[in-house]
This record gives structure tokens, sequence and C-alpha cells, in this order.
């Protein structure tokens, strides 16, 4: 049976919109988190905490992402969430941003092999010392320029008891552009050594069984633009009934008070719908007036008009 997670991203399925999402859809089996970055004073930053804080979480099955290059850095923070009663850590050796990369963290860890092989063997060594392990999970591109470069990549993972690895079968150098290169995926399914889970491009139902065409062994799938654009995607592909406008307007409304609640401002919570429908509003025809409106809103009444339009005049239909 397949298993659905929903991906980390930033500034978009934080704690709030988790929540939410589980609330009204309850079909993920897994949530990994927006990226946590250690401190050298050995403590969660504040957002960082919030992020995890059992209380945020309650009744979800959460997956902490930690972003490092340091070993030490990593272990601790590891025993840190272990204190709250996480029992599965995720690397992140993914995440394609210029900045990330420029400090060798992400996808631009990936661009030295025995560095990386060094932090595992590091980790593994500090953490068999301890009595309770944690599982270590990795989501990772392939590379930074060439799909040459996932052959080593794959065979560092493999030497290291790594519970799971996310692939998006994509280079640093392709941020979101070009398409998932699955010959690449196709490689990395026959020779890992671990559990494979497939991240990439799906956004329809149609994409979603073509993809299970081609790899009809695959039994894990992490969704993430997919599922902030059509929140009804899971649903959608597992019995084709789609999302109505009444739950779509249920769901921008508890997300909204969720981040009014939780932030205790209306402008960030603006920021953070805003950022909502940069992917929702994609799926809405003829609603580029309104879209407009939603960008340029400065005031809650504002936004609520310009959101009242779209779900009153426009149909949501993704396909």
């Amino acid at each position: 049976m397949m298993q659905f997670y929903l991906a980390p991203m930033e500034e978009v399925t934080g704690y709030v919109y988790r929540n939410v999402y589980h609330m009204l859809f309850d079909d993920m089996d897994k949530y990994v988190t927006p990226f946590i970055t250690p401190t050298q004073k050995r403590i969660l930053k504040t957002r960082d905490r919030k992020e995890v804080a059992p209380e945020n979480n309650r009744g979800i099955h959460v997956v902490p992402q930690v972003m490092t290059n340091h070993a030490e850095q990593f272990v601790d923070t590891c025993r840190m969430l272990m204190e709250l009663g996480y029992h599965e850590i995720n690397l992140n050796l993914g995440c394609p941003s210029a900045t990330v990369v420029r400090k060798a963290k992400g996808s631009g860890f990936l661009a030295d092999p025995e560095k990386l092989d060094q932090f595992f063997e590091t980790v593994f060594l500090m953490l068999e010392k301890e009595g309770d392990q944690p599982e270590i999970s990795v989501k990772t591109r392939t590379g930074l320029e060439f799909p040459e470069e996932f052959e080593d990549i794959l065979k560092i993972y493999n030497r290291y008891p790594l519970n799971e690895i996310i692939i998006h079968p994509r280079l640093q150098k392709d941020y979101y552009n070009n398409t998932p290169d699955l010959d690449i995926f196709a490689y990395a399914l026959e020779q890992s050594g671990h559990p494979v889970c497939y991240n990439g491009d799906i956004f329809t139902k149609k994409q979603y069984e073509d993809f299970r065409k081609r790899f009809p062994s695959v039994e894990r799938i992490m969704l993430g633009r997919g599922v902030v654009a059509n929140p009804g995607l899971v649903r959608e592909i597992g019995t084709g009934e789609k999302i109505s406008g009444e739950e779509l307007r249920a769901y921008h409304d508890k997300l909204y008070a969720g981040y009014r609640e939780a932030l205790g401002s209306e402008k960030d919570a603006l920021f953070k719908m805003k950022e909502l429908w940069s992917y929702l509003g994609k799926g809405f025809t003829g609603a580029d007036k309104y879209l407009k409106k939603i960008r340029k809103a400065g005031r809650p009444e504002e936004y609520i008009s310009a959101v009242r339009g779209v779900f009153d005049c426009c149909e949501f239909s993704i396909s």
C-alpha cells in the first residue's frame, strides 16, 4: 500500500499548516518539518522549538529535518529531538538554495563526497555509543551539476544504516526547473541498499498514475508543491474524488485563523497566506485580477475581499 509523506517546504508546511491539513484531510502517513539549523550553543532556535514542540504536533507522525554539515552538531540536535519524543531524524541534503549551497549545506554538501562520508562515519560512531539511537533518513538531490555524481553519492548512503532515502531526482543547478531525471531514479531504486521514497513533480492524479506505471514497486511518495496547490490531491489519487469548493474555503479559513493566532500579527499572517496563494491560486481559472489583489493586500479587509472574489467567481480545477 502506498505511503504518502508531506514534503518540508520552508515558510509553507510548518506546524500550523500540518495541523490544519491533518485535521481536514488526514491522509499523510508522515510529515517532514522544514529544516532545523543547529547552533553552536546546543540549543534550538525559538522558531525551531515551536516547529518540534510536542504540543504543536499532537497526533501527527512528524519527522524533524536537520540541515548541517557538522557531525557533532547533528548528533547534539538528535539528542535534543529524542528528548522531545522523536525517534526518526531526517538530514537535508537536497536544498538547492544558493545561500545554503555556498555554506556547503543541503545539496551543497553533495559536492564533497569524502567529507559526506566522514560525516556519516562520525555520526554513526557517536550514535553507536548512545544507548538509544534514532533512525536516520536523508532527503537528497542527485548531485550538483552532473547526473553521474549520484553513483558515488549512493555508494556512501549504502555504507551506513540509514532507514530511508528520499530522492528528488534533480541536480542542484536545476532548482525546480527542467523535469526530474527518472532514469537516475530507476538506477537508485535498483542500486540502493535502503528503502527509497520518490519526490518530485507529482501535481495530478494522472502524473501519479504515469509514475506508478513505470515504477510499480515504489511504496513511498513525498508530495510538496502538488499538495499545497491542491490539498485534495492524495484523496483524488486514491478515490478520484476531487476537493469541493466548500472544503477549500474551510481549508483557507482555518489556515488563516491558525496563522493569526500563532503569529499574533496580521502582517505576518498575510505574508503566510500570500505564500500559500502563490501555489493555490494556480488551480483557479479566471482568477488573475483577484490574485493580484491578494498579492497587493495590506490590510485584512482587503485580503478577505479579494479571497471572497476568488471563491465566489472562479472555478478550482487541476488536471
